[in-house]
C-alpha cells in the first residue's frame, strides 16, 4: 500500500499547465494512484462550476474543496459544507474595488460574476469569494490594508497580482481536514501540492506539503518538498517519486 493515502491537488499553476489542460504524464500519474488505491482530491481557488469539467475529465468521484475551502463536496454533485461571506462585506470589498479602478470578481453559488458582469443584487446571492487582480503593486497593497481593516476575512492569493478574500477561518487546509473525516484519514496521510498563497495553510498542515517549482518564493519556503514546475508534469514527478515509490 502507499505509504499516503489522499493527494490533494491545487489546479491553476498545479495541476494545470500554462494552456489549462492536464498533460498526458499527470493524467496517467493520477490514473495510476488511483487504482493504487489512493484518493487524488482537487483543493482549488476556483468554484465547482469551472472545476467540475476537469473533475468529470479526469473521473474521480472523491471529495472535492472548492473556492478555498468555501465549499466541501463529498464527492461530484454532493455538497457537504458551505461557508458564505456576509452581504455587507460583499458590499465594502466591491466598493474598495471600484475606489482603486481594480479588477474584481466574485463566486457565488449561482455563478461567477465580475466587473463586467456585476450581480443586479447583492442581496439575492450567495457569495462564497472575493477577489481583486492588479498589476500595479502599490495599489495592491493600498487594496489589502483596506481589506485587513474589515477584519473576520482570511485572505490569500491564486496570482502574485490578485488578493482572495473567504470568511475568517475558510482555507483549504480547513477543507481538507473535513475530507480526511470523510474518507477516514488524518492530515498526516495528505500529500498536498500547490503553487500560491491559498496553498500555504494546505501545505503546512499536511504529512508531505510540496510546492510546484513554478511555485511563489512564499510557499516554496514553507514546503517539505519542491516538485517540478507544472509545465514539466510536476504532479506527475511527487506522484511517483513520493507516493507509488516503494
Amino acid at each position: 500500500m502507499p505509504r499516503y493515502k489522499i493527494i490533494a491537488l491545487d489546479m491553476d499553476g498545479t495541476l494545470l499547465d500554462a494552456r489549462q489542460q492536464i498533460s498526458p504524464a499527470n493524467r496517467q500519474a493520477i490514473r495510476e494512484a488511483t487504482k493504487a488505491g489512493v484518493a487524488v482530491v482537487i483543493a482549488t481557488g476556483r468554484g465547482i462550476q469551472t472545476a467540475q469539467p476537469y473533475i468529470d475529465d479526469l473521473q474521480l468521484q472523491t471529495p472535492i474543496v472548492t473556492v478555498n475551502g468555501g465549499e466541501i463536496w463529498r464527492s461530484p454533485g454532493r455538497l457537504h459544507r458551505r461557508f458564505l461571506l456576509r452581504h455587507e462585506e460583499i458590499a465594502r470589498l466591491r466598493q474598495i474595488a471600484v475606489e482603486f479602478a481594480s479588477w474584481y470578481w466574485g463566486y457565488a453559488v449561482s455563478g461567477l460574476f465580475n466587473k463586467d458582469r456585476w450581480a443586479e443584487r447583492i442581496e439575492a446571492e450567495e457569495w462564497l469569494k472575493f477577489g481583486f487582480y492588479t498589476e500595479d503593486a502599490e495599489v495592491r497593497e493600498h487594496i489589502l490594508s483596506r481589506v485587513r481593516a474589515i477584519g473576520n476575512l482570511e485572505i490569500t492569493n491564486s496570482d502574485p497580482n490578485n488578493l482572495e478574500i473567504n470568511p475568517a477561518g475558510v482555507n483549504k487546509a480547513a477543507g481538507m481536514q473535513t475530507v480526511c473525516r470523510l474518507l477516514g484519514a488524518a492530515m498526516q496521510d495528505v500529500v498536498a501540492c500547490g503553487d500560491s498563497l491559498n496553498d500555504i495553510a494546505l501545505i503546512r498542515h499536511a504529512g508531505l506539503g510540496v510546492a510546484m517549482g513554478n511555485a511563489q518564493p512564499s510557499v516554496l519556503d514553507v514546503a517539505d518538498f519542491v516538485t517540478l514546475t507544472n509545465d514539466r508534469d510536476g504532479v506527475a514527478h511527487v506522484i511517483y517519486e513520493k507516493v507509488l515509490k516503494p
